[in-house]
């Protein structure tokens, strides 16, 4: 197989390592293959990729769209190295409100999958990092929300002593005053 398929502790959250081939050359994966992320419980259609590029401890995030325009996504990074963080709001979810995070970085290879009904965020721990996205529904401003990222029910242990955030981010509500319309 191409892939192994990892469950988290939040079940419906997927970490994804590929078979790596090296040489002296450099190497080769697969990023993706329908067929094999379907049998393995990633359903989702995916119709948009999106590249990000971000300097060291710059924190973007927690972002999610919401229905009917909420997407799920697979996160690569091609250069650099993150903390990912995943966060369930779905409301009468057993695991609302708790946070996973994973180290993603071109040295490991890993892709995280995060389903709709997530909110999703990252610190850069290199001095730059490229991540991809892959997401199942089109951008859509209209439908985009987020939670704050240092919301003190959350208490994400981030790893940035002091982070570069956007405007934007910086005025997300708390998770629970926000604009939120999952139900598990």
């Amino acid at each position: 197989m191409s892939f192994i398929f990892k469950r988290l502790s939040i079940p419906d959250v997927i970490l994804l390592t590929p078979k790596v081939f090296s040489d002296e050359r450099g190497f080769f994966m697969e990023s993706y293959r329908n067929s094999i992320f379907k049998e393995n419980g990633i359903n989702a259609n995916f119709i948009q990729d999106m590249l990000s590029h971000s300097k060291k401890d710059i924190l973007r995030g927690l972002h999610f769209q919401k229905n009917p325009k909420a997407q799920a996504k697979i996160v690569m990074v091609v250069r650099g190295k993150i903390f990912d963080v995943v966060v369930d709001i779905r409301k009468n979810s057993p695991t609302y409100g708790k946070w996973i995070s994973e180290i993603l970085s071109n040295d490991n290879h890993k892709l995280l999958y995060i389903p709709e009904g997530f909110a999703h965020g990252y610190c850069i721990l290199s001095d730059n990092a490229d991540i991809i996205y892959k997401v199942n529904k089109e951008y859509s401003p209209e439908n985009e929300s987020g939670v704050i990222w240092n919301d003190p029910d959350l208490n994400i242990k981030w790893p940035c002593d002091n982070p570069i955030i956007s405007k934007k981010d910086l005025e997300y509500p708390f998770l629970e005053n926000s604009d939120n319309n999952f139900m598990n």
